[in-house]
This record gives C-alpha cells, sequence and structure tokens, in this order.
C-alpha cells in the first residue's frame, strides 16, 4: 500500500472504538502517526490505548490520550504533546461523540446541552488548540463528524441532529478562513454499525456497516489533495455528496399583497431548476438584491 499520509501527524477524538478506532487505524496504515483520545485514555488498560498499542504492532506510531474534549484546557494539552513527540499536527478528526436520544416533548434540557456540549463545543475545543499551529505551518486538515439525522432529521434525536448541524456551519465558515493557509476543512456523514447503533438495525445489515468501510472515505478528506467544504457521505461501501443549495426563487415587490404573493408562490420559491451552492453566506445578498434590481446580475455574480 502506498503512504498516502506518511509522517503526518493526525489527532482522532473519540478513538477507543467504533468509528474512531477504524477512523486511527485507517489512517496509521496511510502512514500517519496518530494520537488516539478517548476519555480515560492515559490508563495502561483504557480502550484508546490498546488502539494505540494495535497501530504500533501492526509497525505503526501511536499515542493514548485521555483528555476530555469538552475541557478547553485538556485539549491543548494534548496538542502540546502531540508537538513535543512529533512536531506538529497535520489532520484533526473531530469524532468524539454521545447520543442522548427521546422525542423533544420527553427530553430533558440538561440531555440537549450535554449532546451540544461534546459535539459542538468538543469539536471548536479541539480545533482551536489547533487553528494557530496548522495556521503556522501552512497546512492542515479537519474534519467534522456530522450525520444525516443533522442534514436531514431523524425522530428522537433533536439535540444530535442540531448539534451535527451546528458542525456543518462550522466547517463552511473555517474552510473559508483556513483556505489562505492551506487549512481544508470538511465533514464526514458515516451510516455504520457502532455502539450507538446497537439494537436499532438486524445484525446482518449491521455486518454491512463496518465502520472501517467510511474510514476509507476519511482519506481523502485529510490528504494533500484533499476537497475543502466537502460534506462527504459514506457507508456499506458507498459514498455520496451532500449540499447546502440555493433555489433561484422569486421577487416580490413591496406592496400591502407581499405577504399573500410570497404565500401564494411558494412552489416557486422551492423549484430547483436553477439552484446553486452559494460560495459564502454573502451570496444570499448579492442574489437577492440583484432580483429586486439593486445590484447588476453580473457584477452580483462577479462580485
Amino acid at each position: 500500500m502506498s503512504k498516502l499520509l506518511q509522517n503526518k501527524v493526525a489527532i482522532v477524538t473519540g478513538a477507543g472504538g467504533g468509528l474512531g478506532r477504524a477512523h486511527a487505524l485507517e489512517l496509521a496504515r496511510h502512514g500517519a502517526r496518530v494520537v488516539v483520545n478517548d476519555l480515560g485514555g492515559d490508563r495502561a488498560d483504557s480502550a484508546a490505548q490498546r488502539v494505540a498499542d494495535e497501530i504500533s504492532a501492526a509497525g505503526g506510531e501511536a499515542l493514548a490520550d485521555g483528555g476530555d474534549v469538552t475541557q478547553p484546557a485538556q485539549m491543548q494539552a494534548m496538542v502540546d504533546k502531540t508537538v513535543a513527540h512529533w512536531g506538529r499536527v497535520d489532520i484533526l478528526v473531530n469524532n468524539a461523540g454521545i447520543l442522548r436520544d427521546k422525542s423533544f416533548a420527553k427530553m430533558t434540557l440538561d440531555d440537549f446541552r450535554l449532546v451540544m456540549d461534546v459535539h459542538v463545543m468538543g469539536a471548536v475545543n479541539c480545533t482551536k488548540a489547533v487553528w494557530d499551529l496548522m495556521r503556522a505551518q501552512g497546512h492542515g486538515r479537519i474534519v467534522m463528524t456530522t450525520s444525516s439525522s443533522g442534514l436531514y432529521g431523524n425522530f428522537g434525536q433533536a439535540n444530535y441532529g442540531a448539534a451535527k448541524m451546528a458542525l456543518v456551519g462550522l466547517m463552511q465558515t473555517l474552510a473559508l478562513e483556513g483556505m489562505k493557509h492551506d487549512i481544508r476543512v470538511n465533514c464526514l456523514a458515516p451510516s455504520a454499525a457502532t455502539g450507538m447503533t446497537d439494537g436499532v438495525l438486524p445484525a446482518d445489515v449491521l455486518a454491512s456497516l463496518a465502520p472501517a468501510r467510511v474510514s476509507q472515505g476519511l482519506v481523502a478528506l485529510v490528504a494533500d489533495d484533499a476537497p475543502t467544504r466537502m460534506i462527504l457521505l459514506a457507508g456499506a461501501g458507498s459514498f455520496e455528496s451532500a449540499h447546502i443549495t440555493m433555489t433561484h426563487g422569486i421577487h416580490v415587490d413591496d406592496t400591502p399583497h407581499a405577504a399573500e404573493a410570497v404565500r401564494s408562490r411558494l412552489p416557486q420559491v422551492q423549484a430547483r431548476a436553477q439552484e446553486v451552492v452559494p460560495a459564502s453566506g454573502w451570496e444570499q445578498y448579492k442574489h437577492e438584491l440583484a432580483k429586486a434590481g439593486l445590484l447588476e446580475a453580473d457584477a452580483a455574480s462577479a462580485a
């Protein structure tokens, strides 16, 4: 196998099992040196240490880390330890997560907040710890773990879905801010059999959803020629891309009947024949002003 990631240094959070373990093993197979992060990972008998030992036994290089992603100081300490050992951090995979599934009516605010804290602020804390380092290096690859529950909704997962869609928004902006420093930021939406899916799908179906088959796609998001601002969906050997799009829509004059005009023309607003993927949030402003005749369409597209 070609060592696509030879000498790259990668951090994978929540890597003691499931998807995180598969990610760590796959990155190591391609030559990366891997920090295997998971709660309690500093213990000699921890899941993170077992994954690190597995990588070492296969001829790779790995360190275990037990930092809590919800604690910024612990994430900074993890990055500092990595740099002290290997001199840099090239890749961050924000994988750590939890579930607290219930219908919104039955969900406590504490459970909503906890899921947001682990998924969203966990990713923010880890990313903040590597951001200045990657800017100084002029190189970095960051992956956020999103989900179809965030992209498309899923009953009983209001907290999880909100967190996973928030990571898409974080990715969109960080990809723009990191571009001039060759920091490429992407999202991965996995369909995989993990502890989070036990009891949800039949055993024969779960067998086809091996986490390793998601990790094959992860490699494409962290290589030197990786894209940026991509939402890669992956599962059971299949790979797709999701997009946040904008339809061409309509323009309504400012009259007393404007609200009724919008209501009656919603099918035109939703029509997808001319939809686009905006380059940034500013594209909405330019598009709407051009339709209102306040900005030339050519100028809007060139701006």
